[in-house]
Parts: structure tokens; C-alpha cells; sequence
């Protein structure tokens, strides 16, 4: 009984121990990754601003060929939705919407994650001339963990989990548009 007893203190005094760091862990969290693609800034944001087209290149639309979506509003406009629905946990069931278009520069997204987990998230995607019909395409993902879900920040490494996923994406993309 006293072994169990000490037992119980230890764990309890780790999560107190824990819940006490997590008031001073950060809560925010940005991803990004970027690429050059041998075409015109125009004729890439036209391609980006699209949400469908994310079928084509981003990792998470192909993890599930038998996903469920659907799509509210005109493609390529703030507002414009897209809700996917997969049996899938690494796709899971979330809404992706248009949030704001500043044509041929950017385009913010709003990311609503319903399943396996509830989060609000945000996304953009940034084209730049560089010259010579050269585009920078940058792609970025940030959100918050609130307290004391922060404490998972400390042992998930976002820039490596999501980057290696934005930067596939991207390698897609350059695919794509170079053909």
C-alpha cells in the first residue's frame, strides 16, 4: 500500500510539475517552405488561388482516394469552401475556407480540423516575381495551442511534421506547373 501510495505522489507530482511548465512553454507554432517555379507569378497564382487544384499537389488531399468533399461557394474567391470527410485519422474531417485573395501575391486560408481532433488553424500560400518568368512560391500553415495542450508543442516538432508535407506539396506544384 505505501509503494502505491509513493507511486501516485510521483505521477501526481510530475503532472502538476508539467501543467506548471506549460504556462511558460509558447503556444504558437508557424510552419513554411518555399520554392522557385520557371513560370510567371500570374500564371501560378491563377493556378494556387484554386482550392480544387490542392487535388493535384498537397499530400494531405491524397491520403485518401475515397474521401468525401464538398465545396460551397466559386473556387478562386474569399469565402469559397472546401469540407472533406475521410475514414481515414491522417486525413480526418475538417473545412478549408478562402479567408482573403490580395490577386497575384497572396491568399489566406482558414483551416477548421473537426476530426480526429478540433483545432482552427490558418494557411497561406505567397507568390513573388523573381525575374526572368520566375516565381517564388511560398506556403505557410500557423495555428495556437492553448494552454496545456502547448505541452504537446514540446514534443512534436511542427516544423519537421508539417514541413516535409508543405515542401512535398510544393515539389508537386513545380511538377505540375513546369510541365
Amino acid at each position: 500500500m505505501k509503494i502505491l501510495k509513493t507511486i501516485l505522489l510521483i505521477v501526481l507530482g510530475i503532472i502538476v510539475i508539467a501543467l506548471i511548465a506549460a504556462i511558460f512553454i509558447k503556444k504558437d507554432y508557424a510552419v513554411e517552405r518555399q520554392t522557385t517555379i520557371n513560370k510567371p507569378r500570374q500564371e501560378v497564382f491563377e493556378y494556387v488561388k484554386h482550392i480544387k487544384n490542392q487535388d493535384n499537389y498537397s499530400v494531405w488531399n491524397q491520403l485518401d482516394p475515397n474521401m468525401q468533399k464538398a465545396y460551397t461557394g466559386v473556387d478562386g474567391t474569399v469565402g469559397f469552401t472546401y469540407a472533406w470527410d475521410s475514414e481515414k485519422k491522417e486525413a480526418g474531417k475538417g473545412e478549408q475556407t478562402i479567408a482573403a485573395i490580395k490577386d497575384g501575391e497572396r491568399i489566406d486560408m482558414k483551416l477548421h480540423f473537426i476530426k480526429p481532433f478540433e483545432a482552427n488553424d490558418s494557411a497561406y500560400m505567397v507568390t513573388e516575381d523573381t525575374g526572368n518568368g520566375q516565381t517564388l512560391v511560398k506556403w505557410g500553415f500557423y495555428g495556437r495551442m492553448d494552454y496545456p495542450m502547448n505541452l504537446m508543442l514540446v514534443m512534436m516538432n511542427m516544423d519537421e511534421m508539417l514541413g516535409k508535407d508543405l515542401q512535398s506539396g510544393l515539389n508537386n506544384l513545380k511538377t505540375i506547373l513546369e510541365k
